[in-house]
């Protein structure tokens, strides 16, 4: 998964030379390897369209013990970049009262600046914030940008936050536009790989766009994600039946509740209850002697079935996301199921409640073998049959 660079052709490279291409490795998440540092130092983060603030495993290489060898550390060593440093306590994004900046920040004894965040499936990241440079070739570098370093978050890749707010990768770089294309899973298997662009797309005159909307007035309700990419589902189809969903359901309500995101960073696709229920109908009316009874896998996804997924899949038929201008993210019935282990595959549609979540948030296995691009410049978000292996 190294990043090669890529010139689209007719585009000129924007501010740093926004023509970057590279692979990422796909298992659950997309997993993209960047150069970080002076001298860069390849850096294993999840690009994560749901999330603002990126940061990076921070260790010390420790020296080699005489006898052992140990295994080689993935994470980035602060003390062997010269372009590195921290953000000390009287830095205005360590006094809290910035009202987007929506990570908690405290002062820590050595007067650095802190960070804590629970991500919402419960995961803690924490560390200090620094600022540092991406290092895409010698002559493409970024300003030092400000991200966390995690001292210990456990995880073994850390993230690039690419979400809307003003501290993601996407602002703070001012990319223009990004795009990525997630492969098939082969089942289980870690070593599929895709391709991203950051910058330009050489495939985007294929491309359908749908606008991204914005609810200014929703801004501040404690349900609404005004970072996310918002995009206006319509409905959903079960092979050719058009489910009986009011589109406001896909849309916030005053509360802010039910805007549907696209997120790189979940991986199934997670609907409020009043769309959910009626998925779940409709697939038990097809499929329902077959359903796995009184089972839900990793507490989210309950239509679940032991057996052929194949077989399944042909009862229940494509099921396809419907948005403006007639585009649809359609996904065959031979890739409805996931599966999750033990002979099990579910449908890979859980209900947002399970996740804490008030709104819809398409996955990233429903984005399987299509370009998804961010037209961050033109506000829109665009997709592309690919083969994207």
């Amino acid at each position: 998964s190294s990043g090669g660079k890529n010139a689209a052709a007719g585009a000129g490279p924007g501010p740093y030379g926004y023509d970057y291409g590279g692979r990422f490795r796909y298992s659950m998440a997309l997993i993209v390897s960047l150069p970080i540092g002076t001298p860069p130092q390849t850096q294993h983060m999840v690009l994560d369209t749901g999330s603002q603030l990126s940061w990076i495993q921070c260790d010390k290489k420790s020296p080699p013990e005489k006898k052992r060898v140990p295994p080689p550390s993935t994470g980035f060593d602060p003390s062997l970049s010269s372009s590195f440093s921290v953000l000390p306590c009287n830095h205005p994004l360590c006094k809290p009262e910035i009202p987007d900046f929506t990570i908690p920040t405290t002062c820590d004894q050595d007067r650095l600046c802190h960070y804590s965040y629970f991500y919402a499936d419960g995961t803690l990241a924490e560390g200090n914030l620094v600022r540092e440079k991406f290092t895409f070739s010698p002559s493409r570098v970024t300003p030092p940008l400000i991200l966390g370093c995690a001292t210990d978050s456990g995880d073994a890749e850390g993230i690039l936050g690419m979400n809307l707010g003003r501290l993601s990768f996407v602002s703070q770089n001012k990319v223009p536009r990004f795009s990525y294309c997630v492969p098939l899973r082969n089942g289980t298997a870690a070593n599929s790989t895709g391709k991203f662009y950051l910058g330009p797309n050489p495939n985007s005159r294929t491309f359908r766009y749908i606008r991204l909307l914005s609810f200014p007035r929703l801004q501040r309700t404690p349900n609404f994600d005004p970072l996310a990419y918002t995009v206006g589902l319509l409905g959903i189809r079960i092979g050719n039946k058009k489910l009986n969903i009011s589109a406001a359901v896909f849309r916030p309500d005053a509360g802010g509740s039910g805007q549907t995101m696209v997120d790189s960073g979940t991986q199934y696709t997670f609907l409020v209850d009043a769309a959910y229920s009626k998925v779940r109908e409709e697939v038990a009316r097809l499929a329902g002697t077959k359903l796995k009874k009184d089972y839900t896998y990793g507490g989210s996804l309950d239509m679940c079935f032991d057996g052929n997924p194949a077989e399944v899949g042909q009862l229940i038929g494509q099921i396809a996301f419907q948005f403006e201008n007639g585009v649809e993210i359609a996904v065959d019935k031979a890739r409805n199921l996931d599966g999750v282990g033990g002979g099990v595959s579910c449908i890979a549609i859980g209900r947002s409640e399970s996740l804490g979540v008030a709104g819809n948030i398409i996955g990233n296995f429903h984005q399987q073998n299509l370009w998804v691009e961010f037209d961050v410049t033109n506000r829109r978000l665009g997709f592309g049959q690919a083969n994207c292996a």
